[in-house]
């Protein structure tokens, strides 16, 4: 199972270590309202394990809660993210007013899951229907 350490967010830039034990993901992908952002750089840091880095988008920075996925996909790039694509990372982004109740955040980063379910279901089943 991979593992992501987190080390924090400067200049618009994500940067983390990832270990994966069983080899390195294809991609990494920054994922928002189930749409990929931006693919992340992957730099080997000794046997197992990855410096990772990703480029926020400016369009990503609005007020209000955003909320941000990292996730370790099998696809090419510029590929749709896979369904069994793994979660790494959540980032929720607060601009403009603050607001009142973390619940807020949490919400945010449900809808985001929603989102990307709801498409890979739908996907899915227009596979299984077609086929």
């Amino acid at each position: 199972m991979m593992q992501f350490e987190s080390r924090g967010l400067k200049g618009g830039l994500w940067r983390g270590r990832l270990t994966h034990p069983q080899g390195a993901p294809a991609r990494i992908i920054l994922i928002q309202h189930g749409e990929v952002l931006a693919e992340g750089r992957m730099t080997p840091d000794g046997d197992d394990a990855s410096l990772i880095e990703v480029d926020l988008p400016r369009d990503v920075l609005s007020d209000g809660v955003q909320t941000l996925l990292l996730r370790a996909d099998a696809g090419a790039s510029g590929d749709e993210p896979h369904p069994d694509a793994e979660l790494l990372a959540r980032m929720p982004l607060l601009a403009g007013h603050p607001l009142d109740e973390d619940l807020t955040t949490e919400i945010t980063a449900l809808r985001a899951e929603l989102e990307l379910m709801k498409r890979e279901l739908r996907r899915f089943a227009s596979r299984v229907l077609a086929g």
